[in-house]
């Protein structure tokens, strides 16, 4: 070790105390030694008595304390103490001739032999593959820790040590998990690059996929899963099959994402193995975790998405408050995709998602809204407006605080739904005044927005907002607010003397000698006329003034514009564009020229003998102009246009706007971006099609197609419908009395025929409970899972408070409806309760209830599950509201 260290550190640029600063204790105790034994090297390399004097600042230079010469004596009596012992020392470190110089380098040089690339050469690989071999490695977890960090940090860094392949492998054989993880990320790594090494250790994963720690097996099954080699499948299908059915919820999880990386790596095994009737079952799971990520492997792995229907629908709905914020996100992007049976089970889902708006997630706040707007589709009535009110608050609520890029999505989605139902966020506009810490594409997105929330009330508040951005440093920002005051106007949405307040102020900036800030307000003066040709005294005066000194070219070209429209105001219209004409050949800017050429003859029109002449010169100009094929076509246009004496009829027309410019009317892209409300289709203001490759678009189905419940099915508004009878056997139909007379029935289709009246329906048997009724906890549970989820009855109670206590419900429900309960319990963010109770026909209800404590109108959400005998939706319906008037 100290040969090795003498020849790596020692050179003729470095002094023998600067080679004992670096060496470590043990090598520098031999040094100290053997340079004190030696009378030569006395007084160069004295003797150090303790290692506390090789700490002080280093000497002077080693060209200064020693010379060429000792240097060589230094290191050949270093070397000839040392002999190798071994191998070869890198070429040159021995001069020819020494007795221990390699045979090549005595006899001249000659190819460097194999033994020099031995395993005990420096490098940062090799001193990592020593230190894991160590023994004192071993037993210190903490080091071992440390050393495997080192590899996993080179890993990172692209340094290849798939070297370190045995070492690793060894070191699994731990119970420390932190050990295990990097391992196994040690694995996955290099198991594409080199699968002949990922191959040995199948057997090492597949022992750790039965280990006693649920923690170790669901890691070695992830591990094993992610190993991507088509000749691991046969070794993968047997421990997933194996945790689907584990004990502990990490374990099943973990193997449910194992299924989609096998559908990934091998279709046909996958097929195979029939694991989507597997995953399916599992959506029964207790664990939510394991029930959102068989969504999420159901919907990539099915064409089309997971196939729903109304029982998997109640069954996720009524569990959404379990699910972790991952899964909520799951299961609410279901139900865009569901179609209800009819529009109270719309209704009732709605109910149902209410509580999410209360989260302080916005993707799940983002994913109701675009459940509920899903929902409204199937209302008889639009009710979008009712909806977006409702999650006004929410929005506001995040938009108000968050990361700067969350705004902007939130931003950009509020944007969507002021333009679905214009005038709810109307009395929150200073919610999207600019704040001057915010990001400049932030300031720029609610700039969009402003002009869109502007009625009577708030448009002087708003343009006064307006105006103090246009003197920002930004010139973005200041393009943006005078675009957005014109907006105002063009939309006439300020009430009566808005677009005369704007159109003056604008006129006030045209006279400001700032280039970007004039150019814009003439530019938002053209479309003021275009919508208001009234305001035209308004605009006309400082129009001379401002063609002087206006600089960018639109802004010029839309000045000669409003001179060419406003020409019979002002009185030096033409001697302004006769100047313009005369320097017609410096002009570079086909925009120009082609505002020059429409403003002449506009001008003509209205003052035909002052421009005459000069609209000759410009038709000729213009003609032999082949700068521009547009503007060439034009002055052609004109040219017979005037020869024909049509021209009055073509050019000398009232272009106001009476509604929206025609750019602004997009109504079919709305409708096709509200499709697809919170993706990336709202944020690039585009359609998926327009962005996302054919191969890569997923069309997700609406399900389902032919629904099980007749479409003209009749429920209260509280109760979900029931699941129909089952195929082949007639569905027991309950007749519902007549709500008017058959007199009243009006004749739709003209026939003239007279409908019967509808027979009186039968009387409906009254709900009476029994008391004291008891039933055991196996008795209940066995009864509860006997029943199909689909013949589950869903509704929603709201409560006047939040209970206190569990007691309180318990007592209440017992004395006042004799209605017991089999367990309840306090929960951080909820009160659940197990109740029952039977009638007198002998029907037992099973209730599974739960209220919400976060802050919000308390709901009482109830499951109901009969069993025993026939219950109709009458009795249901009267079990409901006996709840209610016992609560409340």
């Amino acid at each position: 070790r100290v040969r090795d260290f003498v020849q790596t550190h020692f050179t003729e640029t470095r002094s023998q105390r600067h080679l004992l600063r670096a060496a470590p204790k043990d090598i520098q105790e031999s040094l100290i030694e053997h340079c004190s034994t030696d009378n030569n090297t006395q007084n160069e390399f004295p003797v150090v008595d303790s290692y506390q004097s090789l700490q002080e600042p280093p000497f002077q230079d080693a060209k200064q304390s020693s010379s060429s010469d000792s240097y060589q004596a230094f290191q050949d009596r270093t070397m000839s103490a040392y002999p190798p012992q071994g191998g070869h020392p890198p070429p040159g470190a021995y001069p020819p001739g020494h007795p221990h110089a390699p045979p090549q380098q005595q006899n001249g040089g000659g190819a460097v032999p194999d033994s020099y690339f031995d395993e005990r050469r420096k490098g940062e690989v090799n001193e990592l593959r020593n230190l894991l071999r160590n023994f004192a490695t071993e037993r210190d977890q903490q080091k071992k820790r440390d050393i495997i960090k080192k590899v996993i940090a080179y890993m990172t860094l692209g340094i290849d040590v798939s070297r370190l392949f045995t070492e690793m492998m060894l070191a699994i054989e731990t119970r420390d998990l932190v050990i295990k993880k990097m391992v196994y990320l040690f694995l996955c790594n290099y198991a594409t690059t080199h699968p002949e090494l990922a191959q040995m250790c199948t057997n090492t994963l597949q022992k750790d996929c039965g280990n006693d720690d649920p923690m170790v097996r669901g890691l070695a099954l992830r591990a094993l899963c992610s190993l991507r080699l088509p000749q691991m499948v046969e070794y993968i299908s047997e421990p997933l099959r194996r945790s689907l059915t584990d004990h502990h919820a990490y374990v099943r999880k973990t193997g449910v994402m194992g299924i989609l990386k096998l559908y990934h790596l091998d279709q046909e095994a996958f097929e195979r193995c029939n694991f989507v009737d597997i995953l399916y079952d599992m959506l029964r799971d207790p664990d939510p975790s394991v029930v959102s990520n068989c969504i999420l492997v159901l919907n990539e792995v099915m064409d089309g998405g997971m196939a729903i229907n109304r029982a998997i629908m109640l069954h996720l709905l009524n569990r959404i408050h379990e699910f972790s914020e991952f899964g909520v996100l799951q299961v609410l992007e279901l139900v865009p995709r569901y179609i209800p049976a009819n529009e109270d089970e719309g209704y009732q889902i709605m109910n149902l998602l209410d509580p999410v708006l209360r989260t302080s997630n916005s993707g799940a706040v983002l994913a109701t809204i675009r459940a509920f707007l899903a929902m409204a589709n199937y209302a008889s009535e639009d009710i979008s407006m009712q909806v977006v009110a409702r999650v006004k608050a929410p929005l506001i609520t995040h938009v108000s605080s968050g990361s700067p890029e969350l705004i902007y999505c939130l931003l950009q989605n509020v944007e969507t739904l002021v333009e679905l139902c214009p005038g709810i966020f109307d009395d929150e506009y200073r919610q999207f005044y600019v704040k001057y810490h915010e990001p400049t594409h932030i300031k720029y997105l609610k700039m969009d927005i402003l002009p869109k929330l502007a009625n009577p009330d708030n448009a002087p508040d708003i343009v006064a907002e307006l105006a103090e951005c246009v003197a920002d440093a930004n010139d973005t920002m200041s393009r943006l607010a005078v675009r957005s005051m014109a907006r105002i106007a063009c939309r006439d949405v300020g009430g009566p003397g808005c677009a005369e307040s704007i159109c003056r102020r604008l006129v006030e900036l045209l006279e400001l000698n700032v280039p970007h800030i004039c150019s814009e307000a003439a530019t938002a003066l053209t479309h003021i006329i275009r919508k208001h040709p009234s305001l035209k005294t308004v605009v006309a005066p400082p129009l001379p003034r401002t063609l002087k000194y206006v600089t960018e070219s639109s802004g010029k070209a839309s000045v000669i514009y409003l001179l060419g429209e406003c020409g019979e105001t002002v009185r030096e219209a033409p001697y302004a564009l006769e100047k313009l004409i005369d320097t017609y050949d410096d002009i570079d800017d086909s925009e120009i020229k082609l505002a020059l050429l429409t403003a002449t003859v506009k001008l003509f029109l209205a003052r035909p003998p002052e421009v005459q002449h000069m609209l000759g010169r410009l038709l000729a100009k213009a003609t032999d102009d082949v700068s521009s094929q547009d503007l060439h076509d034009r002055a052609l246009m004109y040219y017979r246009l005037l020869r024909s004496g049509v021209i009055d009829s073509v050019v000398k027309t009232d272009a106001s706007i009476t509604q929206n410019f025609f750019e602004e009317n997009d109504a079919e892209l709305r409708a096709a971006l509200l499709e697809e409300f919170n993706t990336l289709s709202i944020l690039y203001d585009k359609t998926s099609e327009n962005f996302i490759s054919p191969e890569y678009q997923v069309k997700f189905k609406k399900m389902p197609e032919e629904h099980p419940l007749a479409p003209g099915d009749t429920s209260t508004a509280d109760v979900l419908p029931t699941a129909p009878a089952p195929e082949g056997q007639p569905a027991a139909v309950e007749p519902v009395a007549a709500t008017q007379p058959a007199g009243d029935v009006m004749d739709l289709l003209g026939f003239g025929d007279t409908l019967p009246a509808a027979p009186p329906g039968p009387t409906v048997e009254q709900l009476s409970l029994m008391p004291g009724v008891t039933m055991t906890g196996d008795e209940y549970q066995s009864t509860w899972a006997s029943i199909n989820d689909g013949d589950a009855t869903v509704t929603t109670i709201p409560l006047n408070a939040v209970p206190t206590s569990t007691d309180a419900v318990e007592t209440v429900l017992a004395n006042n409806a004799n209605i017991m309960t089999m367990a309840s319990g306090e929960l951080p963010t909820e009160f659940k309760f197990f109740l029952y109770c039977k009638d007198t026909a002998d029907v037992f209800y099973l209730l599974q209830c739960n209220v919400s404590k976060t802050p919000g109108e308390p709901l009482f959400i109830v499951t109901i599950k009969t069993s025993g005998g026939a219950a109709g939706n009458a009795k249901i319906e009267q079990l409901v509201e006996l709840l209610r008037s016992s609560l409340n």
